[in-house]
């Protein structure tokens, strides 16, 4: 070996190795903010008793962070870019973790909902420009592992933040679960301040303010109205204008992004496949179908066969087990078979796993039932990491900040769709049957329907080309490997 593939190789290795670093300390970050999420519904009626209001007024503590994250999100990757993506994602984690001790130390409803919404500014700047760091610091040879590592809080924060909340909320008090943030973001900007290079950025563009005013718009009024239609079955008409008005909004943002000199959003990257395929088209049907899912089998476990919390919570470990099982062999499974192959035939597994959910009753023995919900966990985390690595394996530089956040923003949207279909489905199956309480089979008809979309999604994967992110992935292609 001579001298210079020998310091080539040392530079692969040290550039991988700072890949990783950075992907674990952005990943730390976005640990604290998904476990937020999860932490904060286990407290909302010791935080009304405190508050001295009704249980159900505390959504709105939940609501505001949501809107104000939809409404900021489109800003992120010009801040990034504009101002530097250490410094605005070190700003994001600061405005996290004070609103977080603000929204610990808060004494009414009101000042809760205050703290919410600036927390709410700081978990929109935190994922996508968090995004951004990880990919201007990894090869494309490295992105499959980065990826993978940004992606373990979302699998596994869902698993410990209900545990976390219910042990604080009954043994300490509900304050506790926000300040908890607190040692988690001061050790996130340390590890940021330490790790995390600083990287000089040339944008000096001018805000544009309509473009952020319209996509704001359309973000918050969309997202407002798929969230009523999850939580009010009875505002439906009020949930589909609020979707109508968001619709029309964006439309009219990306008109204006397709015309304007300078866009705060940079359309481009729509017309790379691996992109538009991964995120807009296919991706989202995928991404309704492995979102709904979360969502149903806590309801499907508690509310059809009847199970406390206790055996339902033992359920979804299973469940989460198998994401975090999947994490050790995406990257070599990847290499093999390659994005189109893996989409397409675990994204048909994945949905058979899930219509396979639709079949399970109280009486399906223990093991059959662990063994599908393992399953459909392990097909899932695939499919999550394959979706979300594919998505950036052909973005060019310039088109990064652009990517991350209109990747954000439609994640954000997929999410409440998955959400919001399955509910769908078991309200027009339960008012078909004219029952107030959701049944078994109306749980079947979802799972059935998600399943089917799973499906339909996967098998589109079949446009992609055989080469598709074969620079990250590492895959040669049958034909390539007979050549050589």
């Amino acid at each position: 070996m001579t001298t210079v593939q020998t310091t080539e190789n040392r530079e692969g290795v040290e550039s991988g190795r700072q890949a990783r670093i950075v992907a674990l300390v952005v990943a730390v970050s976005f640990f604290m903010q998904i476990l937020d999420g999860t932490i904060v519904a286990t407290s909302l009626p010791q935080m009304a008793q405190s508050f001295g209001v009704q249980p159900v007024a505390m959504s709105i503590g939940i609501t505001v962070y949501m809107l104000t994250t939809a409404a900021f999100i489109p800003l992120s990757g010009w801040l990034g870019d504009r101002f530097g993506a250490r410094n605005v994602f070190l700003c994001s984690i600061a405005i996290f973790t004070l609103s977080s001790l603000f929204c610990g130390l808060s004494g009414s409803l009101a000042e809760f909902i205050a703290a919410r919404a600036v927390q709410g500014i700081g978990g929109a700047l935190m994922t996508p420009v968090g995004r951004i760091i990880v990919l201007k610091n990894a090869r494309k040879s490295e992105l499959v592992h980065a990826i993978a590592l940004i992606t373990w809080p979302a699998l596994t924060a869902p698993v410990v933040g209900p545990i976390l909340g219910s042990f604080i909320t009954t043994y300490l008090t509900w304050h506790w679960n926000f300040l908890i943030n607190i040692p988690i973001g001061i050790i996130g900007m340390g590890l940021v301040l330490r790790f995390v290079p600083i990287q000089r950025e040339d944008s000096t563009a001018s805000l544009d303010v309509r473009g952020f005013l319209l996509s704001a718009a359309g973000m918050t009024l969309l997202l407002a109205g798929l969230e009523m239609f999850v939580q009010a079955s009875s505002w439906l008409v009020a949930a589909i204008l609020l979707c109508l008005a968001g619709v029309v909004f964006a439309v009219l943002a990306t008109r204006h992004f397709l015309t304007a000199e300078h866009p705060l959003l940079d359309l481009s990257a729509f017309r790379i496949q691996t992109f538009s395929m991964s995120t807009l088209s296919a991706g989202t049907a995928n991404r309704i179908s492995i979102n709904a899912t979360p969502f149903l089998l806590p309801l499907l476990f508690q509310v059809a066969f009847g199970a406390n919390a206790i055996t339902a919570g033992t359920y979804l470990l299973v469940y989460f087990a198998g994401n975090l099982g999947m994490k050790t062999v995406t990257t070599p499974l990847l290499r093999m078979f390659g994005f189109r192959v893996v989409l397409v035939l675990n994204g048909l597994i994945s949905a058979l796993a899930i219509a396979a959910c639709g079949l399970l009753s109280p009486q399906t023995p223990e093991v059959i039932t662990f063994a599908l919900l393992f399953v459909a966990g392990l097909s899932r985390s695939m499919q999550f990491t394959a979706l979300n690595t594919l998505a950036f394996a052909d973005i060019h530089a310039a088109q990064r900040s652009s990517a991350s956040t209109l990747s954000s923003m439609l994640q954000q949207i997929s999410m409440l769709l998955g959400v919001a279909v399955a509910a769908a489905v078991l309200n027009v199956t339960r008012l078909v049957r004219g029952d107030e309480l959701a049944a078994l089979t109306d749980f079947r008809a979802a799972f059935f329907v998600i399943g089917a979309i799973g499906a339909i999604s996967a098998i589109r994967f079949l446009q992609l080309p055989a080469q598709a992110g074969a620079e990250v992935s590492g895959h040669a292609p049958r034909s390539e490997r007979s050549r050589g």
